[in-house]
């Protein structure tokens, strides 16, 4: 037995060690805990709240145990039953109000806060209005008051709030920007739920697919990218622009045939998956794999030319099949969409 102690007593600091370790792993800008705007921080203050009030019951609790375990613990020669206080009027109120007490301390601000989360901002002209559909396994954001649509990021000003409707194209799925907002459903179009955040700071945050969609539901990533005002009408006014295709026309035939059957750049092609315009200067490339030098990241061409070749390997289980094209024309249409580059967050904080 005492042998079996001593291993316990060695493995303990072990463990510690490894809780404390794991406990650091993830990323910062995709946590609950480090808010970035309005709604989140009102959120966060709940979430410190609760646990607050955990945090009390929980001491209380282990300390009157302790209490009991020591005060009460039966003597050296005690052999008399004690004394018995099942029944006692006075302790059992204390016991039931003080639970009642906390939750109505927790209570009234959870309510509070639910119903002003669920404000209609859907007819607010002051409010970016952003339709949200989601889809195995990308995002599409549509923008009905200035005619635009993109897909993977999320392009906001910093100066006004972002009211969204969400629904889904296929599965359930959950739209979750943490640092910005919680997370909110995304059904079928007969119950479109609507919810909105505001991102005061310029900067990318990154949002998750929360709700299990598939075999790449941890790969459903897109990203919201806060800009000034004057940044943001300058990405309306590009987005809109009309598309300049590829100068070699062997290469131009290839993507009009290709690509353009279901994907659309500019005034071009259809608009039935994810649209490619400004696709070079993204953040990622379909959502997961990340343009730039730094570790974990790729040149946005090597990145393509990854997508384009099998993106079944990248995203298992997606609904973009592997394009038949020749080493040639891979390259070109991959050099050609990494051309296509937005400037208007050239002078933005990222």
């Amino acid at each position: 037995m005492m042998n079996r102690w001593h291993a316990v007593k060695r493995l303990l600091p072990v463990l510690a060690g490894l809780t404390l370790l794991l406990s650091a792993c993830g990323r910062a800008d995709l946590s609950a805990l480090n808010p970035q705007g309005p709604v989140a921080e009102e959120q966060f203050g709940l979430i410190k709240l609760s646990i607050a009030i955990m945090g009390f019951v929980m001491v209380v609790v282990f300390a009157l145990t302790f209490y009991v375990l020591f005060r009460f613990r039966r003597r050296k020669g005690q052999n008399e039953i004690p004394e018995q206080v099942e029944g006692n009027h006075k302790l059992e109120i204390i016991w039931t109000v003080i639970p009642i007490v906390l939750l109505i301390i927790l209570a009234v601000p959870t309510v509070k806060y639910v119903f002003q989360f669920a404000e209609d901002h859907s007819k607010d002209e002051n409010a970016v209005q952003v339709k949200v559909t989601a889809h195995q396994y990308w995002w599409e954001f549509e923008y009905p008051q200035y005619g635009v649509t993109t897909a993977q990021e999320l392009v906001v000003p910093t100066t006004k709030r972002i009211s969204l409707q969400l629904k889904t194209a296929d599965v359930l799925h959950s739209f979750w920007i943490p640092s910005l907002m919680g997370k909110i459903d995304t059904n079928t179009e007969g119950n479109i739920n609507k919810a909105y955040f505001e991102a005061p700071k310029a900067g990318v945050y990154r949002g998750k697919c929360a709700e299990l969609c598939g075999p790449s539901h941890a790969l459903m990533d897109f990203k919201v990218v806060a800009v000034d005002e004057a940044a943001f009408g300058k990405w309306v006014e590009e987005m809109k622009a009309p598309a300049v295709l590829p100068e070699d026309e062997h290469i131009r035939e290839v993507f009009k045939s290709q690509c353009l059957a279901c994907h659309a750049i500019g005034d071009q092609g259809a608009p039935t998956f994810p649209n490619l315009t400004g696709i070079g200067s993204k953040e990622a490339v379909a959502g997961v794999l990340l343009n730039g030098t730094g570790p974990g990241e790729q040149p946005v061409e090597q990145n393509l030319k990854e997508w384009i070749a099998d993106p079944q390997r990248v995203k298992p289980g997606n609904k973009m099949p592997a394009v038949p094209l020749t080493p040639e024309e891979l390259d070109g249409i991959a050099k050609y969409l990494a051309e296509q580059k937005l400037t208007y967050n050239e002078n933005s904080a990222k």
